[in-house]
């Protein structure tokens, strides 16, 4: 009786041994190693710095790259007829999320897939009808949109408050970019309000700048107002250079200003990429993305270089008083 009671509690320990064997090992197992892919729709070196936010934001929220996370990335190079196919490339590799920026990366993402998650940073969502809302997304994408028509039309304004006596100003555009129909409507309407004249100039690779800013000053424009095309983003001292070396006074986003632009106006990009961690990570944790608000900045930048204005020999903005960054 002894030796069955005996037999029957072994049985019974090693019966809860076994069960519990295979909890522990799966303990000791390592951690899943996330798997994050970003479309990028020029090229690496051109956005380094906002990809470094980005980078630092995941970082900030524990995630290592090697170590629980793994980026895979695809570069279209300016080319974006490729974006749906280097997007469905990345899908096909079974990320967990996709990462991507401006309107035609983040179409391209939402064109191949409706159930791997988006984090976007692009332009107006809403109108380009990658949201239906900023409050209830719905569908797989979420992530940060910021307005790029009224931003555009603003610049006019500050370009006009800068210079009073501007009569015709220049459009530096991308022609693929499928966010150019709202943008430029937006402008025409804000240009008819300040009496200015809108010239379009169409750029798809950054070997036709020069001829670009040629032409601009051979239709005697009194400026240009740099948009926010991620082929000009990637070339944006080469940008600056060609318009301060042709004496033209310029407005951009503030990282134009800084790279030698005239005047910048706009948001703060490299918080956007940095802000883009905290969608992945909201989404990793088990949040649906139809569910997480899509993000707009609600802070503005008025960056001014002095040197620029300097060099091109323009009067200084009489806005310079107000401006939250002067480069000397």
């Amino acid at each position: 009786m002894a030796i069955h009671i005996e037999r029957r509690e072994f049985i019974a320990t090693l019966g809860g041994a076994a069960a519990a064997w295979p909890l522990a090992v799966r303990a000791q197992q390592p951690p899943k190693i996330v798997r994050i892919g970003f479309l990028g729709v020029t090229t690496q070196s051109g956005v380094e710095r906002r990809l470094q936010r980005f980078r630092a934001g995941l970082r900030d929220r524990g995630y290592i790259e090697g170590e629980n996370i793994f980026i895979d990335f695809r570069w279209a190079e300016g080319n974006y007829a490729r974006l749906a196919e280097f997007a469905a490339e990345l899908i096909r590799l079974k990320v967990d999320i996709l990462v991507t920026h401006t309107t035609p990366g983040t179409l391209a993402a939402k064109g191949v897939t409706t159930t791997v998650p988006i984090v976007m940073i692009s332009g107006d969502a809403v109108a380009t009808g990658i949201v239906v809302s900023l409050a209830r997304p719905g569908g797989n994408v979420t992530g940060s949109t910021f307005f790029d028509p009224e931003l555009q039309a603003k610049r006019l304004e500050v370009f006009k408050e800068a210079y009073p006596s501007a009569r015709g100003i220049a459009v530096l555009m991308n022609p693929d970019n499928p966010e150019n129909a709202p943008v430029l409507r937006a402008m025409e309407l804000t240009a008819e309000s300040l009496k200015l004249e809108l010239q379009q100039f169409q750029v798809r690779r950054p070997e036709e700048f020069e001829n670009a800013v040629s032409s601009m000053i051979k239709t005697r424009v009194d400026g240009v107002a740099v948009t926010s095309d991620m082929i000009f983003v990637s070339n944006i001292e080469r940008i600056a250079r060609i318009t301060a070396a042709n004496r033209l006074p310029s407005i951009g986003d503030t990282e134009f200003a800084r790279a030698g632009g005239l005047i910048g106006y706009g948001v703060n990009f490299l918080e956007l990429y940095y802000r883009a961690a905290y969608f992945v990570d909201r989404i990793l944790k088990g949040a649906k993305p139809a569910d997480l608000p899509v993000e707009q900045p609600t802070k503005f930048e008025l960056v001014i270089n002095l040197k620029t204005a300097k060099a091109i020999g323009v009067d200084v903005p009489p806005l310079i008083a107000r401006a939250d960054e002067v480069i000397e």
